[in-house]
C-alpha cells in the first residue's frame, strides 16, 4: 500500500482534490472529519475540550465550533492546547484505517496542518494543492466566511512556500474543476497507484 498526505492552505481546493482521488479509487481520510469525530459529545475528547476551554464553547450541550474557533484562532497558546488534545487522537484514528487496508491500496490523508504538526515523515509521499491567494479568498467568501475570519485563518497557517518545500508533488488549482481532475488522475494513475502496487509485492 501507499500512504499519502494531501495538504494545502485553506481555500486551495484540497478537499475537492480529495473527493476526486476518492472517486477514482483511493481511500481518502479527511483529518478535519476525524477531528470532529474524536470530540463528538460522549467521547473522552469532548470531555477534555470542555474541561480545558469551559462551557462557553457549547451551544445546547453540543460543541459550537465557531465559538471554539473564535477563542483559539486569535491566541497561539490556546491553539497549541487544542492541537495537543486533538492531533494524537486523529493520528490514532488514521492508523486504524491503515491497519485495515489491503495490499495495493492508496490511502490519502487530507491533512490541512501537515507542516505545522511536522507530520510529513509519517507518510510515503506528500502532495500539496496550491492556489493563488486572491482566488482562495474568493472561494472562502463564497462559502460564507467573513473577510476578517479569512485573514485570521490564513495568518494562522504556514505559507504556500513552506508547504511546497516538503512536497513530493504539487497540484496547481488555478483553473476549473476539469483541469484539477486531469492533474489528480495523472498523479494517481502514473505515480501513486503503481507505487502502491509495487510496495505490495
Amino acid at each position: 500500500m501507499l500512504t499519502v498526505a494531501l495538504t494545502g492552505g485553506i481555500g486551495s481546493g484540497k478537499s475537492m482534490a480529495g473527493e476526486m482521488f476518492e472517486l477514482i479509487g483511493a481511500t481518502v481520510v479527511d483529518s478535519d472529519q476525524l477531528a470532529r469525530d474524536v470530540v463528538e459529545r460522549g467521547t473522552e475528547g469532548f470531555d477534555e475540550l470542555v474541561s480545558t476551554f469551559g462551557d462557553e464553547i457549547l451551544t445546547n450541550g453540543d460543541l459550537d465550533r465557531r465559538k471554539l474557533g473564535d477563542i483559539v484562532f486569535g491566541n497561539p497558546d490556546l491553539r497549541v492546547k487544542l492541537e495537543e488534545l486533538i492531533h494524537p487522537r486523529v493520528r490514532l484514528a488514521f492508523e486504524q484505517v491503515v491497519e485495515a487496508a489491503s495490499p495495493g491500496d492508496v490511502i490519502i490523508n487530507e491533512i490541512p496542518l501537515l507542516v505545522e504538526t511536522n507530520g510529513a515523515d509519517r507518510f510515503d509521499l506528500v502532495v500539496v494543492v496550491t492556489s493563488p491567494l486572491e482566488l482562495r479568498k474568493q472561494r472562502l467568501l463564497q462559502k460564507g466566511l467573513k473577510g476578517y475570519e479569512i485573514e485570521k485563518r490564513i495568518a494562522a497557517q504556514v505559507s504556500d512556500e513552506e508547504r511546497q518545500a516538503i512536497a513530493d508533488y504539487v497540484i496547481v488549482n488555478d483553473g476549473d474543476a476539469d483541469r484539477l481532475l486531469r492533474q489528480v488522475e495523472n498523479l494517481y494513475e502514473d505515480i501513486l497507484l503503481p507505487r502502491a502496487l509495487a510496495n505490495s509485492k
